[in-house]
């Protein structure tokens, strides 16, 4: 299945309860790994993280990378994972639209470090 909001985080002052991110960074991490062998699937996550850039952060033609924010992107996550829940969307063995944009918010997540350690 697809990453859940961990349910066992209850809040904390770092992390609000019910937020969607700790849940997705556990399922995709491991998927961060076949960036190694795998150049198709790298180059569609980088598109996704660039096109979540664009969705949360629509700004000016910059240089430098938008930072993502941890609300922003929790309640986008949230929403996405919703949207999938809804159309009763499986993790297929090789990848998908889902796949590469759940792994681009993973990848979001641990550059810009929005969890705590």
């Amino acid at each position: 299945m697809f990453a859940t909001p961990d349910e066992s985080h209850r809040g904390s002052p770092h992390q609000p309860a019910g937020c969607p991110l700790p849940g997705i960074v556990a399922a995709f991490t491991p998927r961060l790994a076949e960036f190694a062998f795998e150049p198709g699937f790298v180059a569609a996550v980088d598109q996704h993280v660039a096109q979540l850039r664009e969705l949360l952060y629509a700004q000016g033609p910059e240089l430098l990378p938008l930072t993502v924010g941890r609300a922003e992107l929790s309640e986008y996550a949230q929403g996405f994972l919703d949207a999938l829940t809804e159309i009763g969307w499986r993790e297929p063995v090789g990848y998908d639209f889902a796949v590469h944009r759940l792994t681009a918010i993973c990848w979001l997540v641990r550059e810009q470090g929005l969890l705590p350690a």
